[in-house]
């Protein structure tokens, strides 16, 4: 007897979420649907995909669960809504023009790293005498540029910076064929139709004004002169770079000092994982964070010591090649190893547009490799390093934003405008929240104007109805983030504590709003409810019940304010104050200079002083204790300094004590004894390691008491300190053995590039900081 086969016809309308315009999602649908004999349409629409199938209804359903288990590599379906339709009679299943209805709410794919198949016709692996053989702009559906040349949503070729450039009859028939892999790969272009690269010599070069035309010629140019010891000012994906040879120390040294960096450490090139491998210590997880589809820069321990790359510095951070003109460049002689680092003078934004790179960097780079084809807006290099919690973002930008990082409970679009310092914003549609690029610190004109654009950016890009918007910021009254808010027209605004957001950005990421946890926030400042400068807290609750401060480090003081951060002899005088047979200790072996006295004598005056509970603060005192006494040049050098020193000083479990009263965590008993341990000659090294382990005991046996008090089982660290993994994973591991679950954040960083997210959670579920802080109050 034959089966029974169910030739019962159906037809479905299906709405796809998530990002799934951009990534080859389309052709991907066309082809899968042919494999299983569907009629219908897919479309891009303002919320994602569209999809309208008709056929036999197992035929459909084979297709669905095709669809979710096997889509694109670039592709990340967040949800499938499936209605029922009414049959249309198509004879065929096709691909529609874009529909546009409605404001947008579909995710934005990040810019993706060139694939194995573009590789292949790059080098002419592939089909022989391929015509994007040695092309620098060559791409597909599954690779290259997205969110840096997105205009507008949907994404088509008419809303990139692509629009300038007709496609010739051989591009133009590939984007066309359903069949093809570059079937409407907004990007696509060949060297008979797309844009190209030139290279001209700056001032510093001596030869202004020579261009050298052609995408061969000029790369082979650039790569002469980096391999010379020149430094060329590359354009990438998101922007500028400034690069030159790593291992020439003249060169990273004329960098240095034209770029004005004193300091701070410089990110590498490697032409591949094995030269990666040359350069630092890559386990499993490092080396597949570095060579994932973000491929951001990785800090991992240094193998080898490279001349003023990353000056008293025990890692380097390193990254692979991303774009096809990277490879091109190491293909065409350029060194295995090259700084690469944002095209810009200290603490300035990335430069990004022709004219104004040209401007920026003429005194700077010897030469500029220009592309033709715009970048519609500044993305930074991503940042990650590989904790024992796991992988973990210190910068998101390329290759993660403005992906969403969580979902939430949202009604109506709420715009965060994230903290003063490595400001991101997020932006709240449809209860998605994505998270822009890395900005930089608004302190900074050109970082502003950089947030001030990114805010226009992304409201125009999702076409927001300001009416609707709510706008969350810090509750620093004086932030420029704080006071933009306040320029803004929108529904209304939501102050949120900073360290709070802290917390809360962790919660978003688990979708966890109505957990009840203990969250420990450590940074270096934020505004408090008191309007201290907090930074060492501890709350208990929700996100949405709101975050009661129970704990917190001792109130010190800091002389000079904002000045202490750039002076660790500053901070220390605050926090040493009180201090019962302190040493003279601008004395051997401390020698803290005159400024430590001057900053004591203001302490004593009670003369611009502020009351302080920063963690970050007392990690520059413990510095200006073991031998850290100048200026730092970047932020938290001085805590780095010492998280350093502590890791060379090898295994120990010795750990300073802290003291407790109250609500109150008393870190005088752990520098009384790094004071009484120097003056006894034990080794800088070790009292650094004591130092972090003693804090980690004393933070971890205050959270115990409290979660079991509360009846709570996770615990919550962020906070830019958290960054420190000797201290992060310490804590972990005595809350672990306590049997407490320990969350940290994943999707965006635990430092203030963070905060915009947390904020939004609280936005979201309609927690003001004037409810917070009467929940304090009531608490207290």
């Amino acid at each position: 007897m034959s089966p029974i086969v169910d030739t019962a016809q159906t037809a479905q309308l299906l709405r796809v979420q998530g990002v799934v315009q951009g990534v080859g999602f389309r052709p991907f649908v066309f082809r899968l649907a042919r494999t299983h004999g569907l009629a219908g349409w897919v479309l891009n629409a303002g919320e994602g995909v569209q999809i309208h199938v008709e056929g036999p209804a197992p035929a459909v359903d084979s297709f669905v669960l095709d669809l979710t288990s096997q889509p694109p590599p670039a592709a990340r379906i967040v949800e499938v809504e499936r209605t029922a339709a009414a049959p249309g009679g198509f004879a065929e299943f096709g691909i529609r023009e874009s529909e546009h209805r409605g404001a947008p709410t579909v995710r934005v794919s990040p810019d993706l790293p060139v694939c194995a198949r573009c590789l292949a016709e790059l080098a002419e692996l592939g089909e022989p005498g391929d015509r994007r053989r040695g092309y620098p702009y060559i791409n597909c559906t599954d690779c290259g540029p997205r969110f840096s040349i997105i205009l507008g949503l949907p994404y088509d070729r008419q809303r990139t910076t692509m629009r300038g450039w007709t496609m010739c009859p051989r591009c133009a028939a590939e984007y066309r064929d359903p069949l093809d892999r570059r079937f409407h790969a907004q990007p696509v272009a060949c060297p008979d139709c797309g844009p190209h690269y030139r290279l001209s010599h700056g001032e510093e070069g001596g030869r202004a004004g020579r261009d050298v035309a052609g995408d061969e010629a000029a790369i082979r140019e650039a790569a002469r002169l980096l391999a010379a010891g020149l430094i060329v000012a590359v354009k990438g994906i998101g922007g500028y770079h400034l690069a030159c040879d790593a291992r020439n120390a003249a060169a990273v040294a004329a960098l240095r000092e034209r770029k004005f960096r004193k300091e701070k450490p410089f990110a590498l090139m490697a032409r591949d994982l094995r030269a990666a491998r040359q350069l630092a210590e890559l386990g499993a997880a490092a080396a597949e964070l570095l060579t994932s589809p973000a491929r951001p820069i990785v800090l991992a321990p240094a193998r080898v010591e490279l001349a003023g790359v990353a000056p008293g510095n025990r890692d380097l951070g390193i990254m692979l090649p991303y774009a096809p003109l990277h490879h091109l460049l190491f293909a065409a002689g350029a060194p295995e190893v090259l700084v690469l680092t944002s095209a810009n003078r200290s603490s300035e934004p990335i430069a990004y547009v022709d004219g104004e790179a040209r401007e920026r960097l003429g005194g700077i780079a010897d030469a500029f490799l220009v592309g033709e084809r715009p970048i519609a807006r500044r993305v930074d290099d991503s940042v990650g390093t590989v904790t024992a919690l796991g992988p973990a973002l210190l910068r998101r930008s390329r290759g993660y934003a403005p992906g969403a990082a969580a979902r939430l409970p949202a009604t109506q679009p709420i715009l965060a405008l994230g903290a003063d310092l490595k400001n991101a914003v997020t932006l709240v549609v449809g209860g998605e929240a994505y998270v822009s690029q890395h900005l930089g610190d608004l302190d900074h004109y050109g970082a502003f104007r950089a947030f001030q654009e990114t805010v226009r950016d992304l409201t125009a890009m999702y076409e927001i109805d300001w009416e609707r918007l709510l706008i969350a910021h810090d509750s620093h009254p004086e932030y420029a983030s704080t006071l933009f808010a306040q320029t803004l027209s929108g529904a209304g605004t939501v102050a949120v504590q900073h360290h709070r957001a802290h917390v809360a950005s962790v919660l978003a990421e688990r979708g966890a709003l109505d957990r009840r946890v203990l969250g420990i926030a450590l940074d270096g400042t934020g505004y408090g409810d008191d309007g201290a400068i907090w930074g060492g807290e501890i709350f208990a609750g929700s996100v949405r019940d709101g975050l009661v401060r129970v704990a917190h480090l001792r109130q010190a003081v800091l002389p000079g304010g904002d000045a202490a951060a750039r002076h660790p002899v500053q901070a220390a005088a605050g926090f040493l104050a009180g201090m019962d047979g302190l040493p003279d200790l601008t004395a051997a072996p401390f020698a803290l200079p005159r400024r430590y006295l001057h900053a004591r004598a203001l302490v004593e005056k009670g003369l611009r002083t502020f009351p302080t509970t920063s963690a970050g603060r007392l990690f520059d005192t413990a510095a200006a204790l073991l031998g850290f006494t100048r200026p730092v040049s970047f932020e938290g050098q001085a805590a780095i300094w010492l998280e350093q020193l502590a890791r060379t000083a090898g295994p120990g479990e010795d750990a300073y004590p802290m003291g407790r009263s109250g609500e109150e965590l008393d870190f005088r008993p752990l520098l009384a004894a790094m004071i009484e341990e120097r003056l006894a000659g034990r080794s800088v090294a070790a009292i650094a390691r004591a130092f972090h382990q003693g804090l980690a005991a004393g933070i971890a046996a205050a959270a115990v008491e409290l979660a079991r008090a509360g009846g709570l089982d996770t615990v919550v660290l962020s906070g830019g300190v958290f960054q420190n993994r000797l201290l992060l994973e310490r804590t972990a591991a005595l809350l672990g053995a306590a049997a407490l679950t320990v969350w940290t954040n994943r999707e965006v960083p635990a430092n203030d590039g963070g905060i915009s997210l947390g904020q939004a959670a609280v936005a979201s579920v309609g927690v003001s900081r004037a409810t917070l802080a009467e929940t304090s109050s009531q608490g207290a």
